[in-house]
């Protein structure tokens, strides 16, 4: 009889682990669905009425839960909270120029997953992007990166180089870089976390990416492969 209760014990233990598993991809997957059909909306125009009353801010001051962390751009052009049709309270951003990572934006982003629960990462590019376009200017000159500003071209020199390596056009050559550049920083998020590392593979977090199109106001999913993030979203088509 022991032994009975014993091994239903363990079974329920393994079974809540499971179902709590299974919650944390459907939250994920649900919060993408969240960004990507505000996306629609604001393409369209038909935006959602965003609550900003006074009663939704006192409730946010009590805590917040953002569905998604969005690491995007410092460039004026690209708002989360805008081309994701969000309010107040909705997504945890991380901007910086060439949404790049370093030690703090990590740090930020553990700090969502792991304290507020967030179950998605998002990792979002644009088109004509001008932290890449100066990278790939600094290797057409054969400069090399100074200073702070040198610091973020930097971080995207492996994603210009490849894109050189592949050749094309010049703006071919860009489109490519914004891709490789996307998925170049979800890897390092993934690398250099071992918190991400430890909620992904509890299937707690999710890794997508996509690239901003300045001039649709569309936002199109880049693939990331099992090197570059544990979970990814879908190639990118185009514009």
């Amino acid at each position: 009889m022991r032994k009975r209760l014993k091994f239903l014990g363990v079974f329920l233990i393994v079974a809540i682990f499971a179902a709590a598993s299974l919650t944390g991809a459907e939250d994920a997957d649900q919060a993408l669905k969240k960004l990507m059909d505000g996306n629609k909306r604001y393409v369209s125009g038909t935006f959602l009425q965003r609550d900003l009353s006074d009663a939704k801010r006192k409730e946010l001051a009590k805590g917040q839960k953002p569905s998604a962390i969005v690491v995007t751009c410092s460039d004026s052009r690209v708002s989360p909270e805008l081309l994701f049709d969000q309010s107040i309270g909705d997504v945890f951003v991380v901007r910086t120029a060439g949404n790049v990572v370093d030690k703090i934006a990590l740090g930020s982003i553990e700090y969502a997953a792991e304290h507020l629960h967030s179950p998605l990462v998002y990792v979002l590019g644009h088109e004509k992007c001008g932290a890449v376009q100066a990278t790939l200017d600094t290797i057409e000159a054969k400069g090399k990166p100074e200073g702070n500003i040198g610091a973020i071209l930097e971080k995207v020199m492996p994603a210009a180089v490849a894109a050189n390596k592949k050749g094309g056009s010049k703006d071919e050559i860009l489109e490519y870089a914004v891709k490789e550049n996307v998925k170049n920083t979800s890897k390092e998020i993934m690398e250099k976390s071992s918190i991400i590392q430890h909620l992904s593979h509890e299937n707690k977090v999710k890794i997508a990416g996509g690239e901003y199109s300045l001039q649709t106001g569309k936002v199109e999913a880049i693939e990331l492969t099992a090197e570059k993030a544990s979970h990814g979203g879908h190639e990118k088509k185009g514009h």
